[in-house]
C-alpha cells in the first residue's frame, strides 16, 4: 500500500438549512463557521499531506472561481472537474472515480464531502487507514460514526458481523433512513452507526461494481469524462453525455446493493452541518451555553446561538434560540426546529424570493461586487477588482453607467479610448458604449458605481470578449 490515496471532494449542494448565509450562489461549503478556514479549505487541509495525492474536486459550474480562489487561497493544487447540471453523489463520485482510473485504476480514492467538519484530524487519520486496508483488500468503505446522542437529522448504519482478514471492518446489515426520535433512541441503544456519507475504496473495484449494477450510469458518466474538454483550469465533463445520467445517491445505487460494502466504526467528532443547532453545538460557547460568531451580546439568555458578521445582534432573555443577520434578511428560530429552515427556503423560492438564492454581495471570477442602494432607475454598487482582474468587454443596452475609483488604479476602455484613473477619479460610460475595466495594480481595485436607466438587471450585458470564458 506504497500508493498514494486520491482525495475526491464533492463540493455541490446549497446548503439551505443555513439559510440566510448559505445561499444557492454562495453556499455553505464555502463558508468560515468559527474559523479562518471555509468547510471546503478545512476539508482538503485535512487530506493534504504525507499519504495523499494532490485532490480532485467536483463542484458545479456556477461555483468554479469560488472553488478555484480558495483552493489557491489554500495553496492547494488539484484537479477540478465541473458537472454540467446535479445528477446527486452517484454520478459525481463516478465521474471521479473514472478520472482517477484513467490515471491509475488501481488508486484508492477517498470520498469526502466539502461541508462536513471534522475537528479531531488524528482520529480521522486513524480510521482511514484502517479503511485503506480494507479498500486494499477490493471493499467499497465507508466510516460509520459511533452516535453521541440520538440525532433525528442523520441516516444510520446497522453493522454486521466483523470481516475475516480485515481489521476493524465490518459487513453492513442495513441502510436506514433518517429515523424519528423515538426510533433514533432505540438505534443507538442497538448499536447502529451514523451513516457519514464519506467512503474509501479502488476506483477500478468501484467502476466495476457500477457497471453490474447501474450500467446506463456508468456507461453515461464515463462517456462524459472520455469527451471531457479543457477550461482554462477546469476539466469540464460533455453535457450532453452527463445530462443521460440517472440522478441517484451512491447509497442507493451501489452501497445497498453491492456485496462489498463494508463499515470503519468511527469514534472521531463529525458533523454534516445540517442546520443551525450543529453550527451551535461546534462552536465554542460561554458560561450560559452561548456562542456567536460576529457582533453579537446576550442578556439573560441561554443556550443560544448569533451569527451576526455585519453588524450588531443582540439576544435578550431568551433561551435554545438561533439568530441570524445577513445585509438584507433575518432568521429567527428555535434551535430544536432550526432543521426546519429548509421548508421555510422552499416557501420562499416558490414565492420567487431572491434572497434564497443570492446575497446583496455577489462574487465574480475577477473580484466581486455588492448593492448598496437600489431605487427607480438608478443602483449603487460597491465593485473590487483583484489584481491582474478584468471585467468583460461589454456593452448595455437600458442603462449607462459611473465610476469612481476609491482606491487602487484603474484601466477602464471605453470604445476607443483608454483611461488610466486612481482615487478621486471617476469615468462616465454612456448608454451603449462597449467598455472594460481592468486592475493593472498590485493592491485591490475599489470602486463605486452608479447606474442609471429603465432596465437594471444583471441580464442587461452584451459580451465581446472574456478571458474567464463566460458566455
Amino acid at each position: 500500500m506504497t500508493d498514494l490515496i486520491v482525495p475526491v471532494v464533492l463540493c455541490g449542494g446549497a446548503g439551505s438549512r443555513l439559510w440566510p448565509a448559505s445561499r444557492e450562489t454562495y453556499p455553505k461549503q464555502l463558508f468560515a463557521f468559527g474559523g479562518g478556514r471555509s468547510l471546503l479549505q478545512e476539508t482538503l487541509a485535512r487530506v493534504t499531506g504525507d499519504g495523499f495525492a494532490p485532490p480532485v474536486i467536483v463542484t458545479g459550474n456556477d461555483y468554479r472561481f469560488l472553488v478555484a480562489e480558495q483552493v489557491r487561497a489554500l495553496g492547494s493544487k488539484g484537479e477540478i472537474i465541473l458537472e454540467p447540471m446535479r445528477r446527486d453523489s452517484c454520478a459525481a463520485i463516478a465521474a471521479a472515480a473514472a478520472y482517477v482510473a484513467a490515471q491509475n485504476p488501481n488508486a484508492l480514492m477517498l470520498v469526502l464531502a466539502a461541508d462536513h467538519a471534522i475537528p479531531d484530524v488524528a482520529k480521522f487519520m486513524t480510521d482511514v487507514q484502517a479503511g485503506q486496508v480494507a479498500a486494499a483488500a477490493g471493499r467499497i468503505v465507508t466510516f460509520g460514526v459511533k452516535p453521541t446522542g440520538p440525532a433525528t437529522g442523520y441516516g444510520y448504519i446497522r453493522p454486521g458481523p466483523a470481516l475475516d482478514g480485515v481489521a476493524r471492518a465490518h459487513a453492513i446489515a442495513a441502510f436506514v433512513e433518517k429515523p424519528d426520535a423515538a426510533t433514533a433512541e432505540r438505534y443507538v441503544a442497538e448499536g447502529y452507526l451514523w451513516n457519514s456519507g464519506n467512503f474509501l475504496f479502488s476506483a477500478r473495484v468501484f467502476l466495476d461494481e457500477l457497471a453490474g449494477l447501474e450500467p446506463e450510469l456508468h456507461a453515461n458518466v464515463t462517456a462524459s469524462v472520455g469527451s471531457a474538454k479543457r477550461d482554462l483550469d477546469f476539466l469540464r465533463l460533455d453535457p450532453e453525455a452527463f445530462a443521460k445520467a440517472r440522478a441517484t445517491s451512491v447509497d442507493y445505487a451501489v452501497m445497498e446493493k453491492t456485496t462489498l460494502a463494508a463499515v470503519i466504526p468511527s469514534d472521531f467528532a463529525w458533523s454534516d452541518i445540517g442546520s443551525w443547532a450543529a453550527v451551535w453545538e461546534l462552536a465554542d460557547k460561554d458560561g450560559d451555553g452561548n456562542a456567536a460568531q460576529g457582533d453579537a451580546v446576550f442578556e439573560g439568555s441561554r443556550d443560544s446561538y448569533i451569527y451576526s458578521p455585519h453588524l450588531l445582534t443582540a439576544v435578550v432573555g431568551l433561551d435554545d434560540v438561533v439568530v441570524v443577520t445577513t445585509r438584507d434578511s433575518v432568521l429567527v428560530v428555535n434551535k430544536s426546529k432550526s432543521e426546519d429552515v429548509k421548508k421555510l427556503v422552499a416557501r420562499l423560492t416558490a414565492a420567487g424570493r431572491k434572497e434564497t438564492i443570492e446575497h446583496l454581495r455577489n462574487y465574480r471570477p475577477w473580484g466581486d461586487y455588492e448593492q448598496i442602494d437600489r431605487g427607480t432607475r438608478y443602483q449603487v454598487k460597491r465593485i473590487t477588482v483583484q489584481p491582474g482582474g478584468k471585467l468583460s468587454l461589454q456593452s448595455h443596452f437600458h442603462r449607462a453607467e459611473h465610476w469612481v475609483v476609491v482606491s487602487g488604479t484603474a484601466r477602464i476602455t471605453v470604445d476607443e479610448k483608454v483611461h488610466l484613473i486612481g482615487e478621486n477619479q471617476s469615468v462616465y460610460i454612456p448608454l451603449g458604449a462597449v467598455h472594460r475595466m481592468e486592475n493593472p495594480g498590485q493592491i485591490p481595485l475599489e470602486l463605486i458605481e452608479v447606474q442609471s436607466g429603465s432596465y437594471l438587471g444583471e441580464d442587461d450585458i452584451v459580451r465581446y470578449e472574456d478571458v474567464y470564458n463566460r458566455t
